[in-house]
């Protein structure tokens, strides 16, 4: 009996310790111009937050990314294109994270985004504190979980590069074909011109050549 037991106690940890796992999802969201939109997450002290985002289109594709902790002080504050924060918190409340577009005045910006959060295992680590086997079952069960949620936002990241660069190569193309059609109309202009040119020229030597024989 001991070895069912056993089982269902290790699929009672694997449960437990994925519901407890908070797996963020990708947002998305628009700056506009001149603009700020923040968003709040709640922390507990002991617990580790990340921070993922990926400026999708706009400008130079670049943002300002603010985050402050419960009484404002900073946290974290940088203007890139892409980047990536995990912090442990130190302090119990409410976190916010800010995207700013001031420095833009006529062109919004998409910014996709994930906020994880992983919580503590205090109330299963003194439930299992005798059961050293089964601890070190849900501290691997909590580490490979978290690798499984970094996988998913580094695929979600791709994704959105792959996005924006087939979205620069069509941009490419379309102005290669446009350019294109612009020189070969330029070209058949100035053929017929030339055409034209010849033409009247020749006829106007034709004119004079018969003026002279008639004479």
């Amino acid at each position: 009996m001991a070895a069912p037991c056993t089982l269902c106690l290790t699929l009672l940890v694997l449960l437990t310790t994925l519901l407890q796992l908070h797996i963020a999802s990708a947002f998305y969201v628009q700056i506009d111009a001149r603009g700020e939109e923040c968003f709040f997450e709640e922390g507990k002290r002991g617990t580790r937050m990340a921070l993922s985002f990926e400026v999708v289109q706009g400008g130079f594709l670049d943002i300002n990314v603010d985050v402050t902790g419960p009484y404002n002080d900073p946290v974290y504050q940088v203007r890139e294109m892409s980047g990536r924060y995990a912090f442990d918190v130190s302090q119990d409340g409410s976190y916010k994270f800010c995207f700013s577009n001031h420095k833009s005045s006529l062109t919004p910006k998409m910014v996709m985004f994930t906020i994880d959060t992983s919580q503590p295992l205090d109330t299963y680590h003194a439930r299992l504190e005798e059961e050293s086997l089964h601890f070190q079952l849900e501290e691997t069960i909590k580490q490979l979980a978290q690798a499984i949620m970094a996988v998913k936002q580094e695929q979600e990241h791709m994704a959105v590069r792959e996005k924006i660069h087939q979205s620069i190569n069509e941009d490419i193309n379309r102005r290669v074909v446009v350019w294109s059609f612009f020189e070969a109309t330029i070209l058949l202009i100035m053929t017929l011109c030339q055409f034209y040119y010849l033409r009247s020229f020749f006829k106007v030597r034709r004119t004079e050549y018969q003026g002279d024989s008639m004479a």
